[in-house]
């Protein structure tokens, strides 16, 4: 791989011109990792599910988890330094490895994001009815369908709300997001401080499988590899601070800042809450801690007085919805990634970017009425749409892979890193860079076997779900790849409209 010239931001090497509006600063495009990862969305959505499969040592997860997506974020950190543009798992993919790999990689990603999307809006319902009872608009919650139906519509109002708001730019976006992102770090920070002061128990109970596993195939450690999906589920989306380069006030050092603060402050926050809500829980034996009716709401709730009970919800509902502001971004910008170079259908019309707003609208609203139909899904297919959320996260952690693995052939071969960086001041990782990208390549794909493994208590049955991971990512796959044999290899290459003077 030769080494590039050095220039700003990283698009000359793509062959591409600028056509975003370049106004973001340091503590937005920190943001942007931020809110994608959602400190607490993810953990007060998924603490039953770990907690109740694993019990109170589930929580070593948590920093497994960290330190292995710390070594992809590294390596994420040390492209960003170098080539900080939209889309970008799926141009880091395209550069260093095959024209295929970096498709497949665009493709898994940004079919998960959709998904992921609809997902994230759907944990509305678990609050604002607790909030205020005419917030269930559908039924009174007691009939059969009345919690899922009202679930969609709510998160298809939110939807709809992201994508007004993505349409209208990318300042706006970030304005919302920044201020979002602030209100539910103090939040967070609050909440942690709050369980520390009413702690009942010390960190004995970390160190004690306390019979969860027994008599279970596998035993504890079977247990508990089930119980750190919870984790694996929540610590990802950081380099959404990257695929933001293309608008980002110096993208080369910005972005791999952004990248390492957001994983680093998501990891010491969530874990405090985490932590601090098992040793200042009222009865580890409740039940209702390994129930969505309960889980880490309940421990807070019960340390809240007065009021502050509701302005906890209120937190939450502003983290859901910034978490899905911050998705539906960057799901919009790898689609016109993807566009620009023709490697999606109606490319052209997708990689448009609108003069006024200087963001691309159509992909806003493409993606917006995609995630709101598979939303509708959930009514009568609640399994279904959850094996389907899953596998969102298997197909980002493949997504991922198809980036450190070719990195790592790059690197082996001693074409990685590029000369400029070290030189430049920009972001490298030196001699430690081979050992971080064996130990990321490594983790990438144990995490994505252990999370695809076939598992009735995760994915449920009959056997298609079961396996959902295999079915379900191998007919997107392979839905993707025919449009790919058929027409995109023969028309991929930057639309004229995007490409540089100079290429």
């Amino acid at each position: 791989m030769a080494i590039l010239n050095d220039n700003s931001s990283g698009m000359d090497d793509f062959g591409y011109k600028e056509s975003l509006d370049r106004s973001l600063g340091k503590f937005a495009s920190f943001a942007a990792g931020v809110s994608y990862i959602s400190i607490l969305t993810g953990t007060f959505q998924l603490f039953y599910f770990g907690f109740g499969t694993a019990g109170p040592a589930y929580l070593w997860s948590w920093p497994a988890v960290f330190v292995g997506q710390l070594c992809v974020a590294l390596c994420f950190m040390e492209l960003a330094a170098k080539y900080p543009v939209a889309g970008s798992v799926y141009n880091w993919a395209k550069l260093l490895g095959r024209r295929i790999v970096g498709w497949s990689a665009g493709w898994l990603m940004l079919t998960a994001s959709i998904v992921t999307l609809a997902a994230v809006a759907l944990a509305l319902q678990l609050n604002l009815p607790r909030i205020w009872s005419g917030f269930q608009i559908i039924g009174d919650g007691s009939g059969a369908t009345d919690f899922a139906a009202n679930a969609v519509l709510l998160g298809a109002i939110l939807i709809a709300i992201t994508t007004t708001i993505n349409a209208l730019g990318v300042r706006l976006m970030a304005m919302i997001n920044s201020a979002g992102v602030f209100i539910e770090l103090i939040a967070a920070v609050l909440i942690a401080i709050l369980l520390a002061a009413n702690i009942t128990r010390g960190p004995e109970v970390f160190f004690s499988s306390n019979g969860y596993g027994a008599g279970e195939s596998g035993g504890y450690l079977g247990a508990f590899l089930v119980a750190s999906l919870a984790s694996g589920y929540v610590m990802y989306g950081f380099d959404t601070a990257s695929s933001l380069g293309e608008e980002t006030v110096e993208p080369r050092r910005t972005a791999p800042k952004a990248i390492f603060r957001a994983i680093l402050a998501s990891f010491v926050i969530g874990g405090a809450i985490l932590v601090f809500a098992v040793m200042a829980a009222p009865d580890l034996n409740d039940p209702s801690l390994g129930s969505p009716d309960g889980s880490l709401q309940s421990i807070v709730e019960s340390v809240m007085w007065g009021p502050l009970g509701t302005v906890f919800l209120i937190c939450i509902v502003i983290a859901v919805f910034v978490c899905s502001l911050a998705v539906h971004t960057a799901a919009i910008r790898l689609t016109f990634a993807m566009a620009r170079d023709n490697a999606l259908p109606f490319g052209e019309s997708l990689a448009k970017v609108n003069p006024k707003t200087q963001t691309p609208v159509v992909p806003a609203v493409t993606i917006g009425v995609l995630a709101i139909v598979i939303l509708v899904v959930n009514i009568g297919q609640p399994q279904i749409f959850t094996v389907l959320t899953s596998i969102a996260i298997i197909m980002i952690y493949l997504a991922y892979l198809m980036v450190t693995g070719p990195l790592l052939v790059k690197r082996i071969k001693g074409e990685w890193p590029p000369e400029d960086l070290k030189p430049g001041g920009y972001f490298t990782m030196g001699k430690f860079g081979l050992p971080v990208n064996i130990a990321a390549v490594v983790w990438g794909a144990g995490m994505a076997i252990n999370l695809a493994w076939p598992r009735e208590a995760v994915y449920g049955t009959p056997w298609y779900n079961t396996f959902g991971a295999f079915v379900y990512i191998g007919g997107i796959l392979g839905v993707g790849l025919l449009w790919y044999a058929v027409k995109g290899r023969k028309h991929i290459g930057t639309l004229k409209s995007h490409a540089s003077t100079g290429n």
